[in-house]
């Protein structure tokens, strides 16, 4: 049976189905798809069950490893996680187009060729899209058609590699690839615009934050997730990545501590998240894989987490500020405890999640004597902890009392918040299951005196500093600029200023064309009118005469 059913096409079939379902048998399925797929997910044998031909060449849609098995796990578990937070959606578009986008992501991890995991990556942009939109406002609507433009533009540059690998080498299986030619250089392109990636990170707090309450919940595993899987199995050990993971790191840390909306701080730190992944892959070591997979796997349920909390806050206040928020504990205690769950496991506190992946990604890099790498693996360690762990529950849930006092979030909420965060501390202390879903053999204890003792005093640090720098730190009705402003405000204004020069030149040429027109139309009215030269020279009754002659000779030659 879990060879005849796709676990990828059994969501993206349930998406179209939730789409012409209401009420509880809607509810139903929301939950049961996707539970469904995480058995079969647990019950595929390893090795190829689909094989077929396309265009004259060879698919592999359904392969099976430890790798994809990984991820194609944890994204349906994030989709029965985001459908249970979800059941209170009123819109009738998002689910059914998150399911296809989880279950296209699913598709992707399974795909054992690059046509499959092109088709499956298209389809994965447009459920995302819609998604977006789904948030119903004029924001998310744009935030959704500028989201649309940057990832059919990485679509293009990756059809455009693939289509070069395929030409250059007459293969389409989905193996790993050296940089040694433009074509594999544009399918490193294309990947990287999906993992948020400078200079083209920019459409992820552009958009994420503009969906929906619960929206963002799935936005926040795929896209980058499937971005890393693809890494890691196109590019382990390519040395470019690991000073890309670095660039992601700082940068996204850096504009976490500068935004006020609560969202997008959550949305940075995503990018500053998949940097650490990107880090390791970059590293190409059996440790380094294992962690950058593994720390995948955990930041999917912690990220999805603490924006669950974010999202039941923005339900029940309708608010996403943190100018706007603070006090929020006192009536809302279940969601402010799973938030900051979240928020500790993100900055790797002991016996949490975070604090096992992300130790496999430093321990590589010690083990591979990058001192310099670990030093700034540490340093950022402390910066997620300023931004994600201290400052997101410090001010939606503490500082100020902003006199707001909403109910507690719904069941459903509630419940999803509590699944994910008990996965988090689960895994962060029974970890054996977790190493055994990873790639390679693992022997690693994270848990040795001398790792605890040194994150407790880095985040004790960390949690320090905050608290000292707390008036520097406070947020203010500010907008923080990014990469995206050349096409948010520098493009529409260059679209404009084309339009008014072409429109110009337009104008120039017609009234030109117009003046040339009008003369020759001139002379032509003053040769052919009824006083011109070829009227006086020669009669229109003589000219009425001849055509007369003419039609009565055809009409004769015709019907004789």
């Amino acid at each position: 049976m879990a060879e005849l059913l796709h676990p990828g096409l059994l969501l993206i079939a349930a998406g179209f189905a939730l789409a012409a379902l209401t009420g509880p048998a809607r509810a139903a399925l929301t939950l049961i798809a996707p539970a469904a797929a995480v058995g079969l997910v647990l019950a595929m044998p390893d090795g190829v069950a689909w094989r077929g031909t396309f265009l004259g060449y060879p698919v592999v849609p359904w392969t099976v490893d430890a790798l994809s098995r990984l991820f194609a796990l944890v994204f349906s578990i994030m989709a029965f996680g985001g459908g249970l937070f979800a059941l209170r959606q009123e819109n009738r578009v998002e689910v059914p187009a998150a399911f296809v986008y989880a279950g296209s992501a699913i598709g992707v991890t399974l795909a054992g060729d690059f046509l499959t995991v092109f088709a499956f990556w298209e389809l994965m942009a447009l459920g995302s899209t819609l998604v977006i939109w789904s948030g119903g406002t004029r924001a998310a609507y744009r935030a959704s058609m500028r989201y649309l433009m940057i990832h059919l533009l990485g679509g293009v540059v990756l059809m455009a590699g693939i289509a070069g690998h395929v030409a250059g080498t007459g293969s389409t299986a989905f193996v790993r690839i050296a940089l040694d030619s433009p074509a594999h250089w544009l399918i490193l392109a294309g990947f990287l615009v999906n993992a948020g990636a400078p200079p083209l990170s920019a459409w992820l707090p552009d958009a994420y934050p503009e969906a929906s309450w619960s929206g963002t919940v799935f936005l926040s595993a795929f896209t980058t997730k499937t971005a890393v899987y693809v890494l890691l199995r196109a590019f382990p050990g390519t040395e470019l990545l690991v000073f890309v993971g670095l660039f992601m790191i700082f940068y996204g840390i850096v504009y976490a501590l500068l935004e006020n909306d609560m969202r997008r701080i959550l949305a940075y730190s995503i990018v500053n998240q998949v940097g650490f992944m990107i880090v390791g892959i970059g590293i190409g070591t059996e440790m380094s894989l294992n962690g950058a997979a593994a720390h995948a796997f955990t930041h999917i349920l912690y990220k999805a987490l603490l924006l669950m909390s974010a999202g039941a806050v923005l339900y029940e206040t309708g608010r996403r500020k943190c100018t706007d928020l603070g006090g929020l504990f006192r009536t809302m205690p279940v969601t402010m405890v799973c938030g900051t769950i979240g928020a500790l496991s993100i900055s790797s506190f002991p016996l949490t999640s975070g604090f096992v992946s992300k130790a496999m990604v430093t321990q590589a890099a010690i083990d591979g004597h990058l001192e310099v790498v670990w030093l700034l693996l540490a340093a950022a360690s402390a910066g997620v902890f300023l931004h994600a762990g201290i400052k997101f529950p410090w001010f939606v849930f503490f500082q100020k009392d902003s006199g707001l006092r909403p109910p507690e979030a719904p069941w459903s909420q509630r419940l999803a918040m509590i699944l994910f965060a008990a996965l988090c501390i689960g895994l962060g202390v029974f970890y054996q299951p977790l190493y055994r879903l990873l790639p390679y053999p693992v022997d690693y204890v994270p848990y040795t005196g001398y790792h605890v003792v040194e994150m407790l005093q880095l985040l004790l640090f960390s949690g320090l500093a905050f608290f000292v720098m707390l008036p520097l730190l406070k947020r203010t009705l500010t907008i923080t600029l990014d990469t995206d402003w050349f096409y948010r405000k520098a493009g529409p204004w260059l679209v404009d200023a084309l339009r008014a020069g072409i429109g110009a030149v337009d104008r120039a040429v017609r009234r030109a064309g117009l003046s040339t027109l009008g003369a020759g139309m001139g002379v032509l009215s003053r040769a052919l009118g009824d006083r011109g030269r070829l009227a006086r020279a020669y009669g229109t009754g003589t000219m009425v005469l001849w055509v007369s002659i003419l039609l009565a000779f055809y009409l004769i030659l015709y019907y004789a």
